[in-house]
């Protein structure tokens, strides 16, 4: 049986929220024209500022308005300029609870984008874990991020009782019931997954490993289609308030599978190095309550400010096992190192010993070595520049547009 998708009468908390899109309206807002026929984006949520929604920012451009479907849609969370993109959330869109903390919604998630049928001879999937799911008689494109962590690494996504800190905390402890439902779903949300994956026409990935994932997990091939940084250096600076120039910047959304509790560790060995971390997220409390003096934690920022602390740090550090490292490109987009963890996707972004300094293993002094290598290695700004200027926006959405143009000849 399917899930329609009406509008809802309920907000929540009596809260202002953007109307969501009825079901009945979908083959009228999925008409924008381009120029070979009609075209819809969908992603999984918008209600976060990360690497994933600065891509759909870049693939709205590149579709000319084309309209973006998807579950949650928080103008307040995410960033200012889907302001100017024709987005339209799923009815649960009114409901605040799970507006605000989405993965309370995780399992409506599977039977909300399955019924969603979107009538357009292209539709292009910005998916790490749902938007893949909705039907379509048109051709389907899946842009997959990673398939999902939830699904297929939950442990990591989640935290892990015997590798982590935050376990003993009591504050990953409270998501046992998520894990304890996770487990209990995971045959049927992998088949949905498989079968909704195998639905799509063209698959494209953010990464070679992503696609090496997505060849192991789903049995496709995939092409890799790296996105670039998107906060670049160019536009308005605003200095963050208590932050002086000459410190180390993390950049991040504070889940356990980030590591930055791990970089807060690093931090003890290095009393003279300034450790500035941007971002929010469920852990955020334990790191602050763990973090020495030399650590501060600023929340979300503006790109003005982002652009500021890009500018004013002596580097970017990251220990996160990432699918595509994003971070270290915009860092390099303002001259700036980075000290990362030498595996996954930041094989792709980061030259070791050229723009960056690579640490083997997780271990905080192993980490702590990487960081005060960085700090003294005396870089060649210029061939940074020259390294960042590789991944371009407009190749990025002249690419995306040229995807879809292929897709319309066969639709």
């Amino acid at each position: 049986m399917t899930l329609q998708i009406v509008p809802s009468e309920m907000d929540g908390e009596g809260e202002e929220a953007v109307p969501a899109t009825p079901r009945s309206v979908v083959r009228e807002l999925a008409t924008q024209r381009q120029p070979h026929g009609t075209v819809a984006l969908v992603h999984d949520y918008l209600t976060q500022r990360g690497g994933a929604e600065r891509v759909a920012l870049l693939m709205a451009e590149a579709l000319h308005g084309a309209p973006l479907f998807t579950s949650f849609y928080d103008p307040k969370a995410t960033f200012p300029a889907f302001g100017e993109v024709d987005v339209h959330p799923f009815s649960v869109n009114k409901l605040g609870p799970l507006r605000r903390h989405h993965r309370l919604a995780m399992p409506l998630l599977a039977p909300l984008f399955s019924s969603l049928h979107i009538n357009a001879d292209v539709v292009l999937c910005s998916s790490s874990g749902w938007a893949h799911g909705v039907q379509t008689e048109g051709r389907k494109i899946i842009y997959c991020y990673a398939p999902a962590r939830w699904l297929y690494q939950t442990e990591a996504y989640l935290g892990a009782p015997h590798t982590s800190a935050l376990w003993a905390s009591g504050l990953v402890k409270r998501q046992s019931g998520l894990k304890v439902a996770l487990h209990a779903a995971r045959p049927l949300l992998a088949n949905w997954d498989h079968r909704a994956a195998r639905s799509a026409h063209r698959y494209l990935a953010v990464s070679k490993v992503t696609a090496a994932r997505m060849q192991r997990v789903y049995g496709v091939d995939a092409e890799v289609v790296s996105p670039p940084p998107t906060l670049r250096a160019g536009g308005a600076e605003i200095p963050v308030e208590g932050i002086e120039p000459g410190f180390c910047l993390c950049t991040t959304r504070l889940l356990p599978y980030k590591n930055v509790g791990i970089l807060v560790e690093a931090m003890q060995y290095l009393s003279g190095q300034r450790l500035v971390v941007v971002g929010d997220g469920p852990i955020r409390p334990f790191l602050e309550s763990t973090a020495g003096p030399n650590v501060k934690f600023i929340g979300g920022v503006s790109d003005a400010q982002m652009r500021w602390l890009y500018r004013n740090s002596v580097g970017l550090v990251a220990a996160s096992h990432e699918d595509y490292g994003l971070t270290p490109l915009e860092a390099a987009t303002f001259g700036k190192p980075s000290a990362v963890l030498g595996s996954g996707g930041y094989l792709e972004t980061v030259v070791n010993g050229e723009t960056g300094i690579y640490f083997e293993t997780l271990a905080p002094n192993v980490v702590a070595k990487g960081i005060d290598e960085m700090t003294r290695t005396n870089f060649d700004t210029q061939a940074i520049l020259i390294h960042a200027s590789h991944f371009d926006p407009e190749a990025f959405k002249s690419k995306i547009a040229d995807i879809v143009d292929e897709e319309f000849r066969l639709a």
